[in-house]
């Protein structure tokens, strides 16, 4: 199981763990007066900690994974640059072999004529 897996494992764990306390805690207060505020309260409670637990989750995946994208960015770096270098060589090799057959078919190259 990935590090990713195990932390939403464990943030869905952790919200039926407090669903689970929320239901109880409700229930053993269903004869009191303040039922109502009391179960918002405690959903208010529960869903602080869950959004609490979501954010840390979020920040440690960022953290663990920032090496991997850093990594990511600087290949595609070298890619784009070697794939403008090859598409510049193949260029010039373009123009000089268009520059021999102009020179083939009309007698005359796109090169100065050497000086006597």
């Amino acid at each position: 199981m990935s590090y990713d897996a195990a932390m939403k494992n464990a943030l869905v764990r952790a919200a039926i763990a407090a669903t689970i306390t929320l239901a109880l805690t409700a229930a053993s207060q269903a004869q009191s007066n303040d039922t109502t505020t009391t179960i918002k309260d405690d959903a208010k409670t529960v869903g602080h900690a869950i959004a609490h637990s979501a954010t840390t989750v979020g920040h440690t995946v960022a953290e663990k994974t920032k090496p991997v994208r850093d990594t990511i960015r600087d290949d595609s770096v070298k890619v784009g640059h070697a794939v403008a270098h090859s598409a510049k060589a193949v260029g010039a090799k373009a123009k000089e072999g268009a520059g021999k057959v102009k020179g083939a078919v009309t007698g005359k190259s796109d090169e100065p004529a050497p000086k006597s």
